[in-house]
């Protein structure tokens, strides 16, 4: 005669079936470009918190020599066949400098709204940046005109969207810029633009990218303040902006004459429908060189990957790294590329 699962058991039973259809949804969002399902990403957002979790719920079952392990075992095998890996293994990656090293950091306004105890952002950014010295470095959310403060950078492009005052993108090159452009996202107060440098005898574009904003900020209490109905409203339209705005930087790179490369900050995670619509065929540099978890945000203490450097395929990533500095609510990430031999 079989034992009866116990009251505790059966709860445990209950929460295991709701994690796996979870993420069993998880597998499914990224596929997905209805405008109408563009919610959906808020489970992307979860992926790494569920696989923990299945891990927590085999070891549960194992203990208790129950078979309800197969659950938790078989989401994680689907999850991990169909779904990029959000942790690289260090000593998997051979990493070496290429010949084009590409940051990309959201300095959120280099502290102008004094949401870091710290006088001296701008400054320290100002010497992280020189001292790691990219060819190209994208900024997101500057505020102002601020190539006098990157005067290593001969070339450079500043483009001013609407915000809140002042928003800025920005691409600095050691390279020249021949051609610029703003792509004009619909209905928001984020944008795109480009710049085509030319490199090596060719001319590559670099794309740099803020998609709409969720609107939550860590810290402010806005997800205690705000009626559950409401918050969910305004999540959900961000992420309808978001999908809007990535199927028009999809069109653009699919008719660039140039070889891209995309830096910026996403606002969404890279198990979304909109990562997976901008990204396309490009490579991510992370899920090539990168090591560890990769986060570039802290969301009440959770982790978060939502800003990226994609590359085209004919870019052989050399490196990926994230940076531990604490200048912004992001953290920023460079890639190095060795650009293929022209014939």
């Amino acid at each position: 005669m079989k034992k009866q699962l116990s009251r505790f058991d059966k709860f445990v039973l209950f929460l295991n079936l709701v994690a796996v259809a979870l993420l069993l949804l998880a597998c499914f969002v990224p596929t997905v470009r209805s405008l109408e399902l563009s919610y959906l990403s808020l489970v992307g957002l979860g992926v790494p918190l569920l696989v923990l979790a299945h891990f927590l719920f085999l070891l549960y079952w194992i203990v208790r020599r129950k078979r309800y392990f197969g659950f938790s075992l078989l989401i994680i095998l689907l999850s991990y066949a169909s779904l990029d890996s959000f942790y690289q293994i260090p000593f998997s990656k051979d990493k070496e400098d290429g010949n084009l090293k590409v940051m990309s950091y959201n300095v959120r306004c280099f502290n102008r709204y004094e949401e870091l105890p710290s006088k001296t952002v701008l400054e320290d950014i100002k010497a992280f940046v020189k001292k790691e010295d990219p060819d190209i470095f994208c900024i997101q959310e500057s505020f102002y005109d601020s190539s006098d403060d990157f005067k290593q950078y001969p070339y450079h492009y500043l483009q001013y969207i609407h915000m809140m005052g002042k928003g800025l993108l920005a691409v600095f090159s050691k390279y020249p810029i021949i051609n610029t452009g703003l792509l004009n996202l619909p209905r928001t107060d984020s944008n795109a633009i480009y710049a085509d440098i030319q490199y090596k005898n060719d001319t590559i574009r670099i794309y740099n990218v803020h998609l709409e904003s969720l609107g939550i900020t860590p810290g402010q209490g806005v997800l205690s303040k705000e009626p559950t109905d409401k918050l969910f409203r305004q999540v959900s339209h961000a992420f309808r902006k978001q999908v809007e705005q990535a199927q028009v930087i999809e069109d653009h790179i699919a008719s660039s004459p140039h070889k891209s490369i995309l830096c910026g900050d996403f606002n969404n995670g890279q198990y979304s429908n909109v990562y997976r619509i901008i990204r396309g065929e490009l490579r991510d540099t992370f899920l090539e060189k990168g090591t560890g978890y990769g986060r570039t945000f802290v969301f009440h203490g959770v982790p978060l990957r939502i800003d990226f450097i994609l590359s085209d395929a004919s870019f052989e990533v050399k490196s990926h790294t994230n940076y531990d500095v604490s200048y912004s609510d992001h953290y920023p990430v460079m890639a190095s590329f060795k650009w293929p031999v022209m014939k």
